[in-house]
């Protein structure tokens, strides 16, 4: 039962996680808006979710190598996200800088706003679960 209750909420982990992922990689490039030489990065939410999902939905994780018999075998989470790609400014800096503050700020935002609803629908799923297994 536990098993089918986490395949059900697999996808919904899968997509918090690279939204939080995603998060992160344009809050950094918010920071160094001003840093010479710093290229901007982002990446396909969609491609990502969708490869993330076809590798088994993070049940795979990260094999950790043994090299003697008294260790113990282990498997960690692999990093969701597979390549950064770099943007291509519309307007290139003097300085080398690629972040268009714009930009970065119209995706965070909508990052943002997609993060929240995300929740609320997971939010509302795990709900919906809890009265179905509640007695009445």
């Amino acid at each position: 039962m536990i098993d089918r209750l986490a395949a059900a909420l697999n996808y919904d982990q899968e997509a918090l996680g690279l939204r939080h992922q995603r998060q992160q990689v344009l809050a950094n490039n918010i920071a160094n808006a001003d840093t010479p030489n710093f290229k901007a990065r982002d990446f396909d939410f969609g491609r990502e979710l969708s490869r993330a999902m076809d590798n088994g939905g993070g049940e795979g994780g990260l094999a950790l190598r043994t090299t003697a018999a008294g260790h113990i075998p282990a498997r960690g989470r692999a990093s969701a996200v597979g390549d950064l790609l770099y943007r291509v400014p519309a307007q290139p800096s003097l300085d080398g800088n690629t972040v268009d503050m714009d930009v970065e700020r119209v995706r965070f935002a909508d990052n943002a706003v997609r993060y929240q609803a995300a929740l609320s629908l997971l939010n509302g799923r795990i709900q919906g679960l809890k009265s179905a297994m509640q007695s009445e």
